[in-house]
């Protein structure tokens, strides 16, 4: 059942559409935790020890973030191939391109597939930047989270990448919040305005409450 589930249409787009709720939730809370910045140094890196001692000490040190990272991990991955597989099948299904054009498409709609490479691409980096350290500029202390991001929107090519990929994050958030609804049913033409409205506001919240991080280090608010 599972599988005749996954090969269908709708089984693919109910995963697209959970597997996104999953990650929106994570970036609400993600978000919040990022504001955490301007409250100082001490507010911020004791914020990134909590999270490592979540559950303690029923859950051992680190293990509720990594069911966490496990279950984001899951949840991109379904998310993504989903996505490249229901595309493919678009494509196939229409090899020649129509004869009269359909109505222009919102903008938010027609860069959901670029915007989620843009967002992929930008997940390796911002792993390999604050969690590993790899591409960091400023020389990576582990266990000093808030000097990290500090260091990080200190260059231009960082604000760069960061604000970039919020703004594809802001789109796909809005396009894809209302699409989810519609997918689990949700939706109906007595709620459509008011789930419009809810992804709106969303990709809106989400978009300022990530960019206003880079936007204090640049300002010299946080420092």
């Amino acid at each position: 059942m599972a599988r005749s589930i996954w090969d269908s249409t709708v089984g693919k787009k109910a995963v697209m559409a959970v597997s996104g709720l999953i990650m929106l939730l994570y970036l609400v809370a993600h978000m919040i935790g990022n504001l955490k910045i301007y409250f100082g140094a001490g507010e911020f890196n004791h914020y990134a020890h909590w999270l490592r001692t979540v559950g303690e000490p029923f859950m051992h040190y680190e293990w509720t973030l990594w069911l966490i990272r496990i279950v984001l991990v899951a949840a991109v991955v379904a998310h993504a191939t989903s996505a490249y597989q229901l595309s493919r099948r678009d494509i196939n299904a229409r090899p020649r391109k129509y004869v009269h054009r359909k109505p222009r498409a919102s903008y938010a709609t027609r860069t959901m597939r670029w915007g989620g490479v843009i967002l992929g691409l930008f997940i390796v980096w911002h792993l390999l930047d604050l969690t590993t350290g790899t591409v960091h500029s400023g020389g990576f202390q582990e266990g000093h989270p808030y000097q990290n991001v500090v260091d990080t929107f200190s260059t231009w090519y960082g604000n760069v990448v960061y604000i970039v990929a919020m703004l594809a994050l802001g789109l796909h958030v809005r396009h894809g919040f209302w699409s989810a609804a519609q997918t689990l049913g949700v939706g109906s033409r007595a709620r459509d305005r008011a789930l419009k409205i809810v992804a709106d506001v969303l990709a809106l919240l989400l978009t300022a409450g990530f960019i206003a991080v880079p936007v204090g280090v640049m300002t010299g608010v946080v420092s």
